[in-house]
């Protein structure tokens, strides 16, 4: 049996639906105000209203399961918080994880902690590029892709992503070749993608690792949302589709998003090529960022070890929600029409048909609908007239949000 099918077969194991040992609750609602929730208490800083229906920020307001929240309490029922070595079980957990659900065997050597995979992004910048050199990116794409290079003193470069018919998107290869000149030095790439929520095809994996490793461009792949592909979709790993890929990248990944524990701040590094991780480690080593703090230890080996049954339940939670968002809108708000993700709790919403420009699409979701999403201009060329819904919340607040979207879409005036 081939290496492609042991992992397809482990995929769809790990997708069956079995009896759980214990089932989750998703639908109770938490309160999440006054914890420090940037998507509930910033909401007065950013949309002027404390009272809105947070669906932006994307984490979710699910329970950290509580496998997690018993192994760090039961850290903190020792009285002495002091300098942390790593433990012996936190790499394994990592390789063992990584290889069950994407089947990419991955060395221990090849890991390291970073603080937070956009700080990643930023610490990459400083280690490998020089001042002059390019980032290449693919909007619509999150909007730190184009922020901590430009804020780091590089020049973006923009590689449109291709928006087909059925509004999906592929990468545009022809643009990328066009726009690429000898100063581009990195390409970040959202695997899956986010606001579109794709996992992306072996063949344009393998194409772009191609066309990255004969330009000598170094490609950041973004994997956080690694572990959330829904409906039957595979995610792939950017740097195991081929020696070149392996060769041209670092990975960031993280049980953040899976599990809700961004907050902990438990992302880590891969690097396969050995001159790659010498420089990009050495920078790391050197500016003390490797050491992970106590808890992202702990939190980490127990997503990773004891995690399984809980990501089963919640994909499983997220996907009612999506398919409830779609059939809604279809049913009651045609004008706005939901792309199904293939990957994380994020839906991309074309919101085009409404004929709004930028400023009333805003307030048509904050001032007469009573919702904070992230609008699509935030995520570069590509993303004006879509908004992006998180969905990773309880069903009840969905059907309030999307009910109130309904009334304050019927309120628009007829143009003349």
């Amino acid at each position: 049996m081939s290496r492609q099918a042991r992992h397809d077969m482990r995929n769809e194991t790990w997708h069956v639906k079995t009896i759980p040992m214990k089932t989750y609750d998703f639908d109770t609602i938490i309160p999440r105000q006054g914890t420090g929730a940037i998507k509930f208490d910033a909401l007065e800083k950013v949309f002027g209203n404390a009272d809105l229906i947070p669906l932006w920020v994307a984490d979710m307001d699910f329970a950290t399961p509580d496998f997690i929240t018993d192994a760090l309490k039961a850290r903190m029922d020792h009285p002495i918080f002091g300098y942390t070595a790593e433990p012996e079980d936190y790499r394994p957990a990592i390789i063992d994880w990584v290889a069950e659900l994407h089947g990419w065997e991955i060395r221990k050597e090849w890991l390291s902690y970073i603080p937070g995979i956009v700080k990643g992004i930023g610490m990459a910048i400083n280690a490998l590029l020089e001042k002059d050199d390019k980032v290449i990116i693919q909007p619509p794409v999150y909007h730190p892709f184009r922020l901590v290079p430009q804020k780091n003193g590089r020049e973006v470069v923009f590689n449109p992503l291709k928006r087909n018919d059925d509004g999906s998107y592929e990468m545009d290869f022809e643009n990328l070749e066009a726009v690429c000149d000898d100063r581009c030095r990195m390409l970040i790439l959202a695997n899956p993608h986010n606001p579109a929520g794709i996992t992306w095809p072996r063949e344009t994996l393998e194409k772009l690792a191609k066309f990255c490793h004969g330009k000598g461009i170094i490609v950041i792949s973004d994997e956080i949302h690694s572990d959330m592909a829904l409906f039957g979709n595979i995610h792939i790993p950017f740097a195991s589709v081929s020696p070149e890929a392996a060769a041209c990248s670092i990975t960031f990944g993280a049980p953040s998003k899976t599990f809700n524990i961004a907050g902990i701040v438990s992302s880590y590094a891969i690097v396969p090529d050995d001159g790659l991780r010498e420089r990009f480690y050495s920078w790391i080593e050197a500016n003390e960022m490797g050491a992970a703090p106590l808890f992202s230890h702990i939190a980490t080996i127990a997503a990773f070890r004891k995690g399984a049954d809980w990501r089963r339940q919640m994909l499983s939670y997220v996907e009612g929600n999506i398919d409830y968002v779609i059939s809604f809108c279809k049913e009651r708000i045609p004008q706005i029409k939901p792309l199904r993700p293939q990957a994380s709790f994020l839906i991309w919403m074309d919101c085009r048909s409404l004929g709004l420009d930028h400023d009333s699409l805003i307030s048509l979701f904050v001032e007469q609908a009573g919702l904070a999403l992230n609008d699509g201009e935030m995520f570069s060329p590509g993303g004006e007239g879509f908004m992006r819904l998180n969905v990773g919340t309880s069903r009840a607040i969905l059907k309030t949000a999307l009910t109130r979207l309904e009334t304050a879409v019927q309120a628009i005036p007829p143009k003349p």
